[in-house]
């Protein structure tokens, strides 16, 4: 259900020895190197936030008998999402070797690691994990993030092993203050309803075989072919499928797809499928393709519009790293396409319900409409839900949005094209039971799933240079500006995923579509000016985007500063300030602005900021002026009233000591999103 991280270990699954020795280490450490030095660090890095209040219930563990501040810190560094990495780093920026020390793990030896396997229903499965250690090792099963029950011995058995026990396994191995982890273990789990009772109690354990064979296929030009081959083995199948007689580049994996065929795709197929000790080949199929002419004009769109919400900074779950930077390169790359973008970060339930109805009101016939979503989520019985900032733990539908229910009111609009890009989990919700009846769905040839991760998987972030970007828009921003069908495109971003390291066994992208026309994100935009819909689009989109203008403030000292305003994302905003003019008789002055709304909830201190990545801005600082102080306005549409703010100037006169100000109040009316009023409560749950 969660967004997680491919590689980082959580620092809430460190073993409570190990957290208890760190604790100890830091209480006594030296000035600079103690716990308030790494929650200072550990804050400073934007990914988790703590209050003054946090660290005063920290301070207050000395006045327990056995209270420690560092176990406090630690402890609820981990509730918030720190990984051990992070810890890491910032015990190395504090140069706290004996810390760092205590977080390696070179007294533990895995000699024996966990094989991926692919098995059937109802058979045993045992995946083994052997190590040394001084003075002796405990060991621990994990299936993705969650401890599995009374797997605490070297050899994990599950018998009979059912569909719901697929997945990934680690095992983490402990002594009394070191750890390790093994290499993660891939469990493929087939449930053959119509193979016999008696064909599975006489497979021989660990043998390879073909279970589901590829099926013929007669298809037209335009179709999808979709060739499928299913084998178990120990250890884990591998695929190869072949076209008269030749390899095909892209047919390493147990299904075989072609979004778009003709002619060329007809012929002889089958899948070689191997593992380390045995080969066997699936039967020969044919597949015939129908020939027919291709429509010899281009598809138009009447606009080109999308959506995109990134959901970062959630009040009861994991905090997420990428979406900031994912919908920041999105946007960008979706301008270059002529799309009109709406990006938003963290939005509560009402105000993304209230955002999906304003992108509604920019869709008419004939137009590409685009929603991408990155933050929390999960899939129930075939429906996606997106998980607002504000969502409970646990979470059920009613506080989420349906990914479906938003196609449906999309199709009604007509839209020549509908593309839903989805880079969060598909995993299943257990708190969540509820099966919602939909309206049907219309059957229209122009709807593109494109799922970061298959369906029960997580979707990962990976981090470089300090900032994050989910695997998906990775791979996707290298392809999305090629003139392709949009299904061609994400199957060549699928590829390209797994080919990665990083994603092999871990995140495969998902492709689902209707999409009968070759439709491409590049199709040209060819609509009537005087069109009464065009306008009221192009008026509405233009509200969402409107940056207040650039002033220039006399004071009456003489001093004269530039105020200057630029838009990270639709409800995000930069205000610089500078000082362009200073009489010669006044010695120093200085500017900053203050007196935020309250609906914005500014904190002062992370305000008026030498460089815009001190306030948290790390993606337009190449295009703002330097030499500015710079504060960052977040969560513009929670804004009722204009935004009207005090700028303060301090300047003092040579030989005297007093210091003067001057104050001016400035009124820049509602900015960026904050004009649609996306803080007014919604109506109905259509969505």
């Amino acid at each position: 259900m969660e967004r997680g991280a491919a590689g980082p270990l959580p620092l809430s699954r460190l073993a409570g020895p190990l957290l208890r020795r760190l604790s100890e280490l830091l209480d006594r450490a030296a000035p600079g190197k103690g716990w308030r030095e790494l929650a200072q660090r550990a804050g400073s890095r934007g990914t988790v936030r703590l209050s003054p209040l946090d660290l005063e219930q920290c301070s207050l563990q000395v006045l327990e008998p056995e209270g420690s501040p560092s176990w406090s810190l630690l402890k609820l560094l981990g509730d918030r999402g720190c990984t051990v990495m992070e810890l890491a780093e910032s015990l190395q920026a504090l140069e706290h070797t004996e810390a760092l020390q205590c977080l390696s793990h070179s007294d533990i030896k895995i000699v024996v690691q966990p094989d991926s396997q692919a098995v059937l229903s109802g058979q045993v499965v045992k995946l083994c994990c052997w190590a040394t250690g001084h003075p002796f090792v405990h060991y621990q099963w994990f299936k993705q993030e969650k401890e599995v029950p009374h797997g605490n011995s070297p050899e994990l058995v599950l018998s009979p092993v059912s569909v719901k026990d697929s997945g990934f396994y680690i095992c983490r191995v402990n002594s009394e203050s070191s750890f390790m982890f093994s290499h993660w273990a891939r469990l493929e789990v087939c449930d053959l309803q119509n193979m016999p009772h008696g064909h599975l109690m006489g497979l021989p354990e660990n043998k390879l075989c073909i279970c589901n064979q590829p099926q013929p296929q007669n298809l037209t030009v335009g179709d999808a072919l979709v060739l499928e081959c299913g084998a178990v083995g120990n250890p884990i199948p591998n695929y190869q499928w072949f076209r008269n007689g030749f390899p095909l580049a892209n047919g390493s994996k147990n299904v075989y797809t072609v979004t778009y065929v003709d002619v060329g795709h007809q012929g002889t197929y089958w899948c070689h499928v191997f593992n380390d000790r045995e080969k066997e080949d699936s039967k020969k199929v044919e597949v015939i393709i129908d020939p027919q002419e291709e429509p010899s004009h281009r598809p138009v769109a009447t606009d080109k519009v999308a959506l995109l919400i990134g959901n970062m900074s959630y009040w009861n779950h994991p905090q997420l790293k990428a979406p900031m930077v994912d919908v920041y390169e999105l946007t960008s790359l979706l301008r270059q396409l002529d799309f009109k973008v709406v990006s938003l970060l963290d939005l509560t339930e009402s105000e993304m319900r209230k955002a999906v109805d304003e992108f509604l009101l920019l869709l008419d016939k004939g137009v590409y409409g685009l929603l991408y979503y990155a933050g929390h989520g999960y899939e129930n019985y075939g429906n996606s839900f997106m998980v607002p900032i504000d969502a409970p733990n646990p979470y059920h539908s009613a506080n989420c949005l349906c990914v479906q229910n938003i196609l449906r009111l999309m199709q009604e609009k007509q839209t020549g094209l509908n593309v839903f890009l989805l880079d969060m989990c598909r995993k299943r919700n257990e708190y969540d039971d509820t099966i919602l009846i939909l309206d049907a769905l219309k059957v229209t040839a122009n709807i593109v799933f494109g799922y970061a991760t298959c369906q029960g998987a997580e979707a990962f972030e990976i981090q470089q240079l300090g900032l994050a970007n989910g695997i998906f828009m990775k791979f996707l921003k290298d392809r999305l500006l090629e003139d392709k069908k949009v299904t061609v495109l994400l199957d060549e971003v699928a590829e390209d995923m797994g080919k990665c390291p990083l994603t092999k066994g871990k995140q495969a992208l998902e492709i689902r579509s209707s999409l009968s026309e070759k439709r491409a994100l590049t199709d040209p935009v060819q609509q009537s000016t005087s069109s009464a819909e065009s306008l009221a689009r192009n008026l509405q989109w233009v509200k969402a985007h409107e940056l207040p203008e650039s002033m220039s403030l006399e004071f009456q000292c003489g001093v004269q500063i530039q105020l200057g305003f630029a838009a990270e994302f639709s409800n995000v905003m930069i205000i610089y300030t500078r000082i362009v003019k200073k009489p010669p008789e006044i010695t120093a002055c200085r500017a900053h602005i203050t007196d935020f709304p309250l609906d914005l909830d500014v904190d002062p201190k992370e305000t008026n900021k030498g460089t815009p990545e001190e306030t948290g801005s790390y993606l337009v600082s190449k295009d703002l002026p330097k030499h500015c102080l710079y504060t960052r306005l977040s969560a513009l549409q929670k804004l009722r009233e204009h935004l009207i703010f005090t700028v303060c100037l301090n300047y003092e006169y040579s030989g005297i000591e007093d210091t003067m100000d001057e104050r001016k109040e400035i009124n820049v009316g509602k900015p960026l999103i904050a004009k649609l009023g996306l803080h007014h409560g919604f109506k109905t749950r259509n969505h």
